[in-house]
């Protein structure tokens, strides 16, 4: 059995759904909402690699190490981005969440913290976690503050760690949150999900 089994996590009109072929359209309408892969920091795939990217996300599943999600509109299936697990180590009960995008009509509304506290609950309340870990890179200013403000703790970088799109470089700055740590951050991302708008 493996450690992340096929499970789609719902909550406020968002969907995290295991990640199929059939998602390939919908991934490609959404990166080209803001043509993401044009930016060098982010792992979004071009619209000709759209394909290739589920079905190398697919393989990763197979193998035990990644599990993919698109995330959709509840209501309508429309898909608003991906986000994963990823680096899953079942002897040390350990996830990171990553591979996180999403179109940039989405960006700053609710989906990301909804995606988080889906994500965060199944790990630590559903997988019994110990730990939960996120990585980017050293310039991606955005995603290290919407990491921090989940109250994960900065571990560290590791310079010179992986290859940029372009060929780069970068080095990547390692977050993990641990399950004691999950009540209080818990209560912080409900209490941003209920704040009148």
């Amino acid at each position: 059995m493996a450690f992340v089994e096929p499970v789609t996590l719902r909550d406020r009109g968002v969907a995290l759904v295991p990640l199929a072929l059939e998602h390939e359209e919908g991934l490609k309408a959404a990166a080209a909402d803001g043509a993401l892969w044009n930016l060098r920091i982010t792992s979004v795939p071009e619209p000709e690699s759209t394909r290739k990217y589920i079905e190398d996300a697919l393989a990763m599943r197979e193998a035990g190490n990644r599990f993919a999600f698109a995330v959709t509109d509840d209501a309508s299936g429309k898909v608003l981005g991906c986000t994963s697990y990823h680096d899953i180590v079942p002897a040390l009960q350990r996830v990171e969440i990553g591979w996180t995008w999403y179109a940039q009509s989405v960006q700053r509304s609710h989906v990301n913290t909804t995606c988080k506290l889906l994500l965060l609950t199944h790990a630590f309340e559903t997988l019994g976690c110990a730990v939960v870990g996120w990585r980017t890179d050293n310039f991606n200013f955005k995603s290290q503050a919407a990491i921090e403000r989940l109250g994960a703790k900065k571990d560290g970088v590791i310079r010179h760690h992986t290859l940029r799109r372009d060929g780069t470089v970068r080095d990547t700055v390692m977050y993990s949150m641990r399950a004691g740590e999950w009540p209080e951050a818990k209560a912080q991302l409900l209490y941003l999900l209920n704040k009148p708008r």
